[in-house]
């Protein structure tokens, strides 16, 4: 069974000559051998112009209407009403995929408590309640008065009865309290901050040294409303902006995958660490408000006024607090008090998962994924995504079904569960199947959120990928155009001069762990990327669309205000739906390590103009980084050459799986599984997160700059072992690249 050959026991196929001769027909004769005809075809153009024609705008709407019926958070019956969808549709005997399944893993999750909801008052030196945060957002659709929309919460903060004076602390950032706490006692009290500038988790965990007992965290109408505030006429559902109840609910922990099984995958006989020995979650009570309860907090409190860089919309100085409120506020002398009942449960989440099996590779997979789960009703994160890789699937069920297309490779599709409790699904299934993954994967695509505005494609992914890309991109329309490409409306908005081609659009890096990419690009190294639809940036500050995890990211704020018409799905789904065909059919994968070396390239610029002077001055040389690199460009710019080289009467298929395996695993050339011991899953030198501002290699950069702050010998040995770890990795990937021996 299909599931067997894709994920049983065994080990990557081996050409051996008796298979090659049964498989491609070799002739033994001195005529033109049968094989090179299948081995010399290429992607089929005609087939990829037939799978834009084919994608339906109106069948991704209808898709996103069934998706959002109802809220689905993770393991809810919501959620079990998606799966059984999914696996419907995969399942299909018209427009199926070969085989569809479900895959559970025991996972833990986080929930508000629905007998006590969480509160947030503040309270006289009597405990007399003067002030009640809202527990749910303002109802205006029917929608929202779902009984199943989750009131919104702090993903694994813990549950508590904090009371303190309360304190403006910006962002959350360690220097944002650092500043605060000059003039302030943060002792006892209780921080209001801001999302953006540090992660959820870190605003609670900054705060804790500091003496805070609870942090409240709100969404400012200046970094995503354009300083819009009323609802009246101006924000939801007047227009895409967030109504003032809105609240940015999130999971608040800074590891992906399962909290209890780290490097293993959450079965039900898997062994679990103590949850008192859970790292990188909040350490204090925390809990999410909207920001028309912000506003009636924050512009009471007393003492100094903010530096103004920490200031937002509100018509107010947001004062750092005395700590507390101002004398001639009706909250003087009064505490903010949160009571906050979360609780955690151990709880079954569902892959779904589809294949459809490859004709000539069979043993070699690319991978398109985007999770299932939302926070309320999802429309954009995530069903947007879901809905175009519905679609995707559809149409290449459809040609599978009939007969009249198999891709060379396979490719295996994921709707991943409990994405939003920290990427779990992805991350699981990977720590599962290990071993087959790192071996046989080529590449991952991520569409997670397809759709934030209609203004133009954005991508991210590792610099080989970077030209499958463009390449799709120039062969699909943008939308309301006959004549303009995706490639030519998105070098407008995002664009870059590049030293080998010019101007070109950017393609940013897979840095962090903001979707499910994660666990295949940092933990496996597998070469991924991903894909959605942006705003203009030149028109909106929003750092994201306003909805954002709220209870108003519904069927109809998406249909009205994100992409009427669902043309920019389309558009979405057509590209992604395109790499993925090339990458699944293409005889050669249509990877460039030449682009690789120029982004290693950059790094090191950057890298020589910070870092270089200072190294130096401590007799630690990155003259061996310069030589890595060069290293990397010569063997990237033969490799290219022997590519295009290569004449298709005479290459064996041996020599080009010799050649696809180097391109396959370059990507996995960059791991180190030590380089970076305190982060979980992140093992690719080039690509991990880094706290640094500077665009250049992660671990140095977070080195030095401890290093610098510091003075001390020891982190300076720290910066000569970060240095040392990546000219060893660059010239790992050189010759991996470089002729075989």
């Amino acid at each position: 069974m299909l599931k067997y050959v894709l994920f049983g026991v065994g080990g990557v196929v081996t050409f051996v000559v008796g298979i090659l001769i049964g498989h491609f027909g070799i002739q033994t004769n001195n005529s033109v051998p049968e094989w090179v005809s299948t081995l010399s075809k290429d992607v089929d153009e005609s087939l990829i112009e037939k799978f834009i024609a084919e994608v339906d705008n109106l069948e991704i709407q209808e898709n996103l209407r069934e998706l959002t019926k109802v809220p689905h958070m993770a393991t809810t019956a919501g959620d079990e009403k998606t799966v059984e969808f999914m696996l419907r549709r995969w399942q299909d005997s018209v427009s199926g995929l070969d085989q569809a399944w479900r895959e559970d893993y025991k996972v833990y999750l986080s929930f508000p408590n629905q007998t006590q909801p969480n509160k947030v008052t503040v309270v006289s030196a009597l405990n007399v309640v003067q002030y009640t945060a809202r527990e749910k957002e303002k109802v205006y659709k029917p929608d929202q008065e779902d009984p199943e929309v989750v009131q919104p919460y702090a993903a694994y903060g813990p549950p508590g009865h904090p009371k303190g004076k309360l304190v403006y602390a910006n962002q959350g950032k360690a220097s944002d309290y650092e500043h605060l706490n000059k003039t302030v006692d943060l002792r006892g009290t209780i921080a209001i901050v801001r999302y953006g500038g540090a992660g959820r988790a870190a605003k609670a965990i900054n705060a804790a040294p500091f003496g805070v007992l609870g942090v409240l965290v709100y969404t400012d109408p200046l970094d995503i409303n354009d300083g819009i505030m009323s609802d009246i006429d101006e924000t939801y559902p007047h227009s895409w902006y967030l109504p003032p109840s809105g609240v940015e609910r999130g999971s608040f922990n800074t590891d992906f995958g399962d909290l209890l099984t780290p490097y293993l995958a959450a079965k039900e006989d898997t062994y679990r660490i103590p949850k008192e020995d859970i790292t990188g979650i909040p350490p204090i009570p925390t809990q999410p408000i909207g920001f028309e309860d912000a506003y009636a907090l924050i512009c009471e409190l007393g003492g100094d006024a903010s530096p103004p860089e920490w200031r937002g919309a509100f018509n107010c100085s947001y004062n750092l607090g005395g700590p507390g409120f101002q004398s001639s506020s009706k909250f003087n002398n009064s505490d903010v008090k949160l009571d906050i009942y979360n609780r955690e449960e151990l709880k079954n989440s569902a892959n779904v998962m589809g294949v459809i099996r490859g004709s000539v590779e069979p043993d070699r997979y690319v991978i398109y994924g985007n999770h299932r789960d939302s926070w309320v009703h999802g429309a954009i994160d995530p069903s947007s995504g879901t809905s175009v890789m519905l679609e995707i699937t559809r149409v290449l069920g459809k040609m599978v079904k009939e007969g009249k297309w198999r891709p060379r490779r396979s490719i295996i599709f994921g709707s991943w569960g409990a994405e939003e409790f920290g990427l779990i699904g992805s991350a699981e299934y990977t720590e599962e199947y290990y071993s087959k993954l790192f071996q046989r994967t080529v590449a991952y695509i991520n569409v997670d959120i397809s759709v934030f505005a209609n203004a133009t494609l954005r991508a991210s992914g590792s610099p080989s990928a970077q030209s499958v890309i463009f390449t799709a991109a120039k062969q699909v329309k943008t939308p309301g155009s006959d004549s303009t490409s995706v490639y030519d409306n998105w070098i407008r908005y995002f664009n870059r001069t590049s030293p080998t081609y010019g101007l070109i659009p950017s393609v940013g890096y897979l840095t962090g762990a903001g979707s499910d990419y994660a666990a295949f690009m940092h933990f496996l190294g597998i070469t991924s990327m991903d894909f959605a639809y942006t705003y203009d940036r030149s028109k909106t500050k929003a750092r994201i669309y306003p909805a954002y995890h709220t209870a108003y990211d519904t069927f109809d704020y998406s249909s009205k205000y994100i992409d009427p018409g669902f043309t920019s799905h389309q558009t979405v789904a057509r590209t992604a739906g395109n790499v993925l065909l090339r990458l699944a059919d293409s005889l050669l994968l249509p990877f460039n390590c030449r682009d690789y070396a120029e982004s290693l390239e950059g790094y090191l610029n950057v890298a020589l103009t910070n870092f270089k002077d200072e190294l130096a001055a401590r007799l630690i040389s990155m003259e061996p980084l310069s030589q890595a690199v060069t290293r990397f460009r010569t063997a990237a710019d033969k490799l290219n050459s022997v590519i295009q080289d290569l004449d298709l009467s005479k290459v064996t298929p041996l020599e080009v799986r010799k050649i696809n395996d180097q391109l396959m695993l370059l990507d996995r050339a960059f791991l180190d599984p030590l380089a970076f011991p305190d982060k979980y899953g992140f093992r690719h030198v080039i690509w991990a997160s880094k706290s640094s501002g500077l665009a250049t290699f992660p671990g140095l950069a977070d080195a030095f700059q401890r290093a610098q702050n510091t003075g001390l010998p020891a982190d300076w040995s720290q910066a000569h072992k970060h240095l040392s770890i990546l000219v060893q990795a660059i010239a790992g990937a050189a010759s991996t690249i470089e002729d075989v021996m």
